[in-house]
């Protein structure tokens, strides 16, 4: 009766994985594992095979959680039209009451019923045994048995704890993150100010927290998941049988279980195997089929993970969540993987630079930073798609609840940067789609270098660097002749060798920390050039869109002096 117990409550199997660099099978769900493939060798069907009763009450619980996320969605409207029908009366709600209830009462039977089903299936009961041997012994053969599943993640037992190694943070239990300065008060002050503010306030919540959050995190919509389900169980599959990646839970400060992927290539013949990239991903971005794909594919070591609220991770994305997430991350990278800090680079597409500029912040002894397709701060990009008349309610909401300070975070860190900018990207850009000169990775790389050598990057600097940046593109700046950038090469020509010398002279053998004061004695032509020279080192052109992976080719490592 245990084992029955243990299968109605257990959760949902997708697939049994076969052993790394054994054959593949059939097409999903046309065979069973062990079926004889072409040439004598054994295929292997990594599907999970329910039988008829699981397979069918299977399908009610599924169609029973999509009809339940769409009411969630669809629940404000619902209730505004049966306010406006009359239908919120005691005698009207009471009777929906018992209908609930029955409903519930018949899922939990379905539910029941789909563990009968399971218990008469073989290869769930050897899985639930797994399972909880896991769970009671946490032994690494136990754990190695356990990868070789895909099951609902929730279930998982946990790897790696945020203090493991101790609390940090002087205990508290969020990370520290950059606020955003305090708003002007005014006249107006005690209980009567406040008072005032609150209607604004109350405002700011509902709409980050409904609205802001989900137009701003995606991926976290449940509905978009299920739909998704089929791809990332594919990328999943390829990451854990192809590459042999490590699925592993770790448990942030706040409590949130963040999913997570590594492939380890240390001891690969490849020396870049011994250099971990972790990968930070988009919006709508998961591991399994994300930028995790480009590092992956040029050779090095990698680490994914899904954002709080993204497929196997729990919790809701917003800044502190999402700093939370990246801390565990980086101490798992740190303690459990035993990475070097200088041997670990950051990378980041779109949104997901602000985690990769808070650990870069955070952990200033990394080895690297690039970030692909990413911005300097949100207000503007919240600003291009929301109504003018907005314009105050979404600047508070942003500042106090969705503060995506990137910029800021990226000008704590002293360690080489890299920029990839999308020539042709139509989501960063302010004005119109495609307009280079608007997109927020100019502000990003100008707000860097000023950051870093404000003498250089004084009125000649801005001015040379803001025209190269509106007019570069990989096919103008192929030919140092023809087009915009052309023009602005011949005006100012760089002579590299110059800056290199004039940089290290100044550099000597130490690490002086940003800002530098190099360029206080300088010559305008000479800052123009060395502003040229830091601007080329520090941003890539890539040409395509916002949502175009980038080929492993074009991933590479910043310049460093």
């Amino acid at each position: 009766m245990a084992k029955l117990l243990s299968c109605v409550l257990g959760p949902r199997l997708y697939r049994v994985h076969r052993p790394r660099g054994a054959a593949p099978g059939p097409a999903a769900g046309a065979g069973t594992q062990g079926t004889g493939g072409g040439r004598g060798e054994p295929a292997w069907d990594s599907y999970y095979q329910p039988r008829g009763l699981e397979k069918h009450t299977d399908s009610v619980l599924a169609l029973a959680s999509v009809l339940w996320s769409i009411s969630y969605y669809a629940s404000p409207l619902a209730v505004f039209y049966l306010y406006r029908k009359g239908l919120l009366t005691m005698s009207r709600v009471v009777p929906l009451s018992h209908c609930a209830a029955t409903v519930v009462l018949l899922l939990a039977g379905v539910a029941c019923l789909r563990g009968i089903g399971r218990w008469s299936n073989p290869q769930y009961v050897e899985f639930i045994s797994v399972l909880e041997d896991s769970h009671r012994l946490g032994t690494p053969e136990v754990k190695r048995k356990l990868a070789q599943y895909t099951f609902d993640f929730r279930s998982w037992p946990v790897d790696f704890r945020w203090d493991s190694a101790g609390p940090p943070w002087g205990g508290s239990r969020d990370v520290p993150l950059l606020r955003a300065p305090p708003r002007h008060r005014g006249a107006a002050r005690g209980f009567l100010g406040a008072l005032r503010k609150l209607p604004c306030q109350l405002a700011s919540l509902l709409l980050a927290h409904t609205l802001g959050r989900r137009m701003l995190f995606p991926g976290s919509v449940r509905l978009l998941q299920k739909a998704l389900l089929p791809v990332l169980l594919q990328g999943q599959a390829r990451l854990v049988e192809e590459c042999g990646g490590q699925r592993a839970k770790l448990l942030a400060c706040d409590g949130n279980e963040i999913d997570t992927m590594f492939v380890d290539r240390r001891d690969g013949p490849d020396p870049r195997g011994r250099t971990l990239v972790i990968c930070c991903e988009g919006n709508a971005g998961f591991y399994e089929v994300g930028c995790l794909s480009t590092p992956l594919d040029a050779g090095y070591s990698v680490l994914g993970w899904n954002h709080p609220g993204f497929a196997g991770s729990t919790g809701v994305p917003l800044p502190q969540s999402e700093a939370n997430a990246m801390d565990v991350v980086m101490r798992y990278a740190l303690q459990h993987l035993h990475f070097a800090p200088c041997d670990i680079v950051l990378y980041a597409w779109s949104i997901g630079g602000f985690t990769a500029t808070w650990a870069a912040m955070s952990y200033p002894d990394v080895g690297a930073l690039v970030l692909d397709a990413s911005f300097d701060d949100l207000v503007p990009l919240a600003l291009k798609v929301l109504p003018r008349s907005w314009r105050e309610l979404v600047t508070r909401t942003v500042r106090e609840h969705l503060n995506l300070n990137n910029a800021e975070q990226l000008c704590r860190y002293q360690g080489p940067v890299l920029l990839v900018r999308r020539t042709k990207d139509e989501i960063i850009t302010t004005t119109v789609p495609d307009d280079i000169a608007s997109n927020r990775g100019n502000d990003l790389l100008l707000k860097l270098l000023q950051h870093r050598y404000p003498k250089i990057m004084a009125d000649e600097g801005i001015r040379i660097v803001r025209e190269w940046l509106e007019a570069a593109t990989p096919r103008a700046e192929g030919d140092a002749g023809v087009g915009p950038a052309g023009a602005v090469s011949q005006r100012c020509p760089v002579d590299e060798g110059w800056c290199q010398s004039v940089l290290g002279a100044f550099a000597g053998d130490r690490d002086p920390p940003f800002p530098w004061s190099l360029g206080e004695d300088m010559a305008a032509e000479g800052r123009r050039q060395l502003a040229l020279f830091l601007a080329q080192k520090h941003l890539q052109n890539f040409e395509a869109t916002h949502c175009t992976p980038l080929p492993p080719q074009a991933f590479h490592l910043p310049w460093s002096l």
